[in-house]
């Protein structure tokens, strides 16, 4: 298990990406490609291939974001815990065997 936590720019960016990524009734991760990166925003596709963009605190943050998702996106690993506090987003994925 890997776990991250990202700080976005305010608890309503935080409760986007949380929902937007991952679906804990369902334990399916939605999202499917990082589509751009403008300064903080991330602009990502997912599972419906609709396009949703995410505003993070700063780069530092979207770098954090990029590098835990890509395993995901290359489906080497799965999402399998989001919790949201305020602005920040804790993510736990575990690897796929």
């Amino acid at each position: 298990m890997n776990k991250v936590k990202i700080l976005t720019q305010d608890k309503y960016e935080a409760l986007k990406l949380s929902s937007l990524i991952f679906v804990k009734e369902g334990n399916e991760t939605f999202i499917t490609g990082i589509i751009d990166v403008f300064e903080t925003e991330v602009v990502i596709s997912i599972k419906d291939k609709s396009v949703h963009s995410l505003v993070l605190k700063d780069k530092e943050q979207v770098s954090r974001f990029i590098d835990f998702m890509q395993s995901i996106i290359e489906k080497k690993a799965k999402i399998i815990d989001t919790s949201t506090s305020e602005e920040l987003v804790e993510i736990t994925k575990e690897d796929l065997n």
